[in-house]
């Protein structure tokens, strides 16, 4: 019953983690983008610690459930959710992060050009 309690709590703080990393690296307003991938890297350590506790609470209720004679593996703990969702979060952030650098540094600057 706390195990299962935990599990939810846990996931819970992995994903508002990253949810207030992906605040920290986009909707920063009058900021750089170096000010922003600084501030990041705060928000990428506590949301991988989190993700990473999650799963190993993930990963002992596997056990815990797993039959003894050893039939099914038993899971990685790169295979569990909180941690497999903090590499696709982690992955799809840094392309957006990429993407927004790349417009922010070569498009804006044509837009403001052609200002009349």
């Amino acid at each position: 019953m706390i195990l299962e309690l935990g599990k939810f709590v846990s996931l819970g703080a992995s994903i508002l983690s990253l949810c207030s990393l992906m605040g920290s690296a986009f909707f920063v307003p009058a900021s750089t983008w170096q000010d922003r991938l600084i501030g990041s890297l705060v928000h990428i350590a506590l949301a991988g610690c989190l993700c990473f506790a999650s799963g190993i609470l993930f990963r002992e209720d596997a056990l815990r459930h797993a039959p003894q004679s050893g039939s099914q593996p038993v899971p990685s703990l790169t295979d569990t959710l909180p941690v497999r969702l903090f590499f696709w979060s982690l992955l799809a952030m840094s392309l957006l992060f990429l993407l927004s650098w790349f417009l922010e540094t070569y498009y804006v600057p044509q837009l403001w050009k052609n200002q009349p």
